[in-house]
């Protein structure tokens, strides 16, 4: 299956309460980031991050599926219709 490029975006609400389940998931997947961006609002209690991915559409779906059924977690993701050069493993 080819690889695509594209980036995830992740809003925490009350980030202290999912932050670790967000870092843990977010770690199961580090083949798939080619970087990684977080800024935290302390002021409204919400953190963001934003990912810039590479990888099939199943790895990119399991991921965004399993961060995105965290409570008070909103996932968004765009992919690119660019296939990537890099084979899969």
């Amino acid at each position: 299956m080819a690889k695509r490029i594209g980036v995830i975006g992740i809003v925490l609400n009350d980030p202290h309460n999912v932050a670790d389940k967000v870092n843990s998931i977010i770690s199961e997947y580090s083949q798939l980031i080619i970087g990684r961006m977080g800024i935290p609002k302390h002021e409204e209690n919400v953190g963001l991050i934003s990912l810039l991915i590479e990888g099939n559409t199943d790895d990119v779906g399991a991921l965004t599926g399993k961060l995105g059924n965290i409570p008070g977690v909103i996932v968004k993701s765009a992919l690119t219709s660019r296939q990537s050069s890099a084979k899969y493993k």
